[in-house]
């Protein structure tokens, strides 16, 4: 049962978090992704170490909300927590001065014992929350807090404050992991003694993951895009965790991140020399005249302005620039780097700023306020990682208006739609393997863009700035996460829709079911045409009510034929009757609906009726009898072109049509009903014969008669097929001389109706006379 009052309650666990500290991808998500949820109706905490670092405005804004101790194996740590709210969102600092007082978040010798309390601290936190919130969801980020989800569920489970939690684990970069000596399991884990833990936590004889223990323990993991969830499932991209994500595939799925669209917003941005729009653009040419000033680059607006702002790490790709960077700038391309890193890529790219003064800029430094001066500025941003998560510079730079070119691989595959010269579509260049020659070619192929068709890349800088790389979008997908995993709390407004959208095709069904029931019951053939049963059953009753109205104004010829057919309907089995009123759906689903009217009267008004579930015997004889007469008239109305149409339908049946005599003389089956239709006859040639006349005009006026005649023929022939030999042998006689008015029917255009009716009725005597006796 949905709780209405209640909403979604998530703790985001992450151990950084911008703007409070942030040294990576990690610190943007935990302080975008949040809020978005927050703006989506959900109820959020986020929870992060109080580090030295923060900034002292924040920590004047904190107030102590509660402390408690923290076992972590033999120790009994203290642990505070802090309470900010920010921009809508609760934070709450873990405080413990002893982990966390210091200059850097990470890169210290007891860091898996600083993380392990971080984790043991968030589990234990989850009974120390506002009044009123009970979490649902706790959502862990990296290795750093990987081993919450062990914890809870190896020390906290079966309490009934955690037994509604759910767990999300989010891979942000796989190839780090938090591994650590075995020494690491009793001394600071305590969980030694637990066979589960010690099992799963064990990456190699002497050593524990982290990491890997929440991808055993997580009820979901995610990442950051969908093309690095598959890749990760690989031995090239794994860093040994493939096999256990292999495994665990069924609970792995990547939601791409996103970007502060405000924060990151051109058309606002504080931090650039002059703001642009996508629909003026203006600005965006200012500020790279101002960045190539600033950079000491020579100020053109018709050279091609790259840049990078990346770490200086082979992950970014850096082998592959230093190869082509000689060629890049010999060929006419500015470029421009930021960022800081390993020595060897520091000191190249100083040396080529060396050797190409006004063309290359190198800036070794972190420069915040100069990275964003750069996006704005730049024509193309080089980033051709290695592998790549998700990204985030490459999303910023198309933001801005500046073309990215990135290897084909993780999020920057996923985000960056390469540039077609056919269709003009795209957001981007890229290039698919790890090769200095191909990223050299791809720049080229931007650059010449550049110079000799400015229109194209003008519209492609369009595509690009119109992109949608909001938090919201990504959040949804959290949220579709998170209320599967608890499908008893209620989703506001979205899934409301969704369902109002679903419910109508349910109710649909639901009449459409019984409507089929009835067909499979009759006859397995029905299955054939499921569309004409739907069609048919519906309309079943007024069929009937219509066809006994114009069997009373039908000639005499065709009452014969009619009543034929009728008495061998009748004396049919229960099998046979459902046999005809499938096979009679069939024929009808091709004709007019009038035709499907006068066609199942004078088919069988007996087996019409079992299909509306009415197979009383006094309804047989009266309707046996209504439409004897009914027949006859309507039979001498029929013109030329009705029997053109006859002919054409019994055409179309000409393998039933043959084993038609057969069935209309089969009399094996001795029922009452059969014999009540039989005896019927008489009164029906007298009795109902003045109120033929009444309604012959109206009968007249049909075009649909004739086709009737060809479906009465139609149908009895599909009751050949699960007759019984015995009968077929006992009436083969009856059957040849049935045979013959038949084949003259379609002979001649005025005279045939007359000189069937006196040879049908011998022939029904002669029945009559046989069923009598027997």
């Amino acid at each position: 049962m949905a709780q209405t009052s209640k909403k979604m309650q998530i703790v985001f666990a992450s151990a950084e978090c911008a703007p409070f500290v942030k040294t990576g991808g990690l610190g943007d998500v935990a302080g975008s992704l949040p809020a978005a949820l927050v703006r989506a109706g959900a109820e959020v905490i986020v929870m992060v170490p109080k580090y030295a670092t923060i900034k002292d405005e924040y920590k004047a804004q904190m107030e102590h909300f509660a402390d408690f101790y923290v076992s972590l194996s033999w120790r009994n740590e203290y642990c505070g927590l802090e309470k900010l709210e920010h921009d809508g969102v609760t934070y709450m600092f873990v405080d413990n001065e002893h982990y966390f007082a210091r200059d850097y978040p990470y890169g210290f010798f007891d860091d898996g014992e600083r993380f392990a309390f971080f984790s043991k601290a968030i589990t234990e936190s989850l009974q120390h929350l506002p009044e009123g919130f009970e979490c649902d969801i706790l959502h862990c980020n990296d290795w750093q807090t990987a081993l919450a989800p062990v914890f809870l569920r190896e020390f906290y489970q079966g309490l009934p404050l955690y037994d509604r939690v759910k767990t999300v684990f989010s891979i942000h970069n796989v190839a780090f992991q938090g591994q650590f000596s075995d020494t690491v399991m009793e001394d600071i884990l305590g969980m030694a003694h637990i066979p589960a833990a010690a099992t799963q936590l064990r990456c190699d004889a002497c050593s524990i993951n982290y990491m890997l223990g929440a991808l055993h323990y997580a009820d979901a993991i995610t990442t950051v895009s969908p093309t690095y969830a598959g890749e990760i499932q690989t031995p090239e991209f794994g860093e040994g965790l493939d096999g256990v994500l292999r495994e665990r595939s069924y609970a792995l799925q990547g939601i791409l991140n996103g970007i502060d669209v405000v924060g990151f917003d051109p058309a606002t941005d504080k931090r650039i020399a002059a703001n642009y729009t996508v629909d003026d653009r203006a600005g965006k040419a200012v500020c790279k005249a101002k960045l190539q000033e600033e950079l000491g680059l020579e100020i053109r607006d018709d050279r091609p302005l790259m840049v990078m702002v990346t770490r200086l790490t082979r992950q970014k790709g850096m082998d592959l620039v230093m190869y082509a960077l000689d060629r890049i700038l010999s060929g006419g391309v500015q470029v421009a780097v930021l960022g800081t890193g390993d020595r060897d890529y520091e000191d190249g790219l100083r040396y080529f700023q060396g050797k190409y003064p006004g063309t290359m800029a190198a800036r070794i430094e972190f420069d915040p306020a100069l990275s964003q001066r750069m996006y704005a500025a730049a024509d193309m941003f080089l980033m051709p990682s290695k592998f790549e998560p998700c990204g985030l510079s490459q999303i910023i730079a198309m933001r801005y208006g500046t073309l990215p070119i990135v290897r084909e691989t993780g999020g920057l595959k996923d985000t960056v739609q390469p540039y077609n010269e056919f269709t003009c579509e795209g957001t981007g260049f890229s290039f698919s393997h790890f090769n200095g020659d191909e990223m050299g070619d791809a720049v080229f192929r931007a650059a010449r863009l550049f110079w000799d068709n400015r229109e194209a890349w003008n519209q492609l800088v369009t595509q690009a700035m119109s992109q949608d790389f909001s938090w919201t979008r990504s959040a949804d997908k959290y949220l579709d996460l998170y209320f599967f995993m608890h499908p008893e709390i209620e989703r506001p407004v979205a899934v409301e829709a969704a369902a109002a959208v679903e419910e109508p095709v349910a109710a649909e069904a639901e009449p459409s079911a019984p409507v089929k029931e009835p067909a499979a019951a009759e006859e397995p053939k029905a299955e054939e045409k499921p569309a004409d049963d739907g069609e048919v059953k519906p309309t079943a009753k007024p069929a009937v009510k219509k066809t006994t109205t114009r069997k009373t104004t039908t000639k005499k010829a065709t009452t014969t034929k009619a009543a034929t057919s009728k008495t061998t309907t009748a004396k049919a089995t229960t099998t046979r009757k459902r046999t005809t009123a499938a096979a009679k759906k069939a024929v009808e689903a091709e004709a007019a609906p009038e035709v499907k009217a006068e066609a199942t009267a004078e088919a069988t008004t007996a087996e019409a009726k079992t299909a509306a579930k009415a197979p009383a015997k006094t309804a047989a004889k009266k309707t046996t009898s209504t439409k004897t007469a009914t027949a006859k008239k309507a039979t001498a109305a029929k013109s030329p072109a009705t029997k053109a149409a006859t002919t054409k339908a019994a055409a179309k049946t000409a393998p039933k049509a043959a084993a038609k005599p057969a069935v209309k003389v089969e009399e094996a089956p001795s029922e009452p009903k059969a014999k009540a239709a039989v005896e019927a006859k008489p009164a029906a040639k007298t009795t109902t014969r003045k109120r033929a006349t009444t309604t012959a005009k109206k009968a007249t006026t049909k075009t649909a008669a004739p086709k009737a005649e060809a479906k009465a023929k139609d149908k009895p022939a599909v009751k050949a097929e699960p007759e019984p030999k015995a009968a077929e042998v006992k009436t083969a006689p009856k059957a040849t001389a049935k045979t013959e008015p038949a084949k003259k029917a379609p002979v001649s255009p005025a005279a045939p109706a007359e000189e069937k009716a006196p040879t049908k009725k011998t022939s029904v005597r002669k029945a009559t006379a046989t069923r009598k006796r027997r």
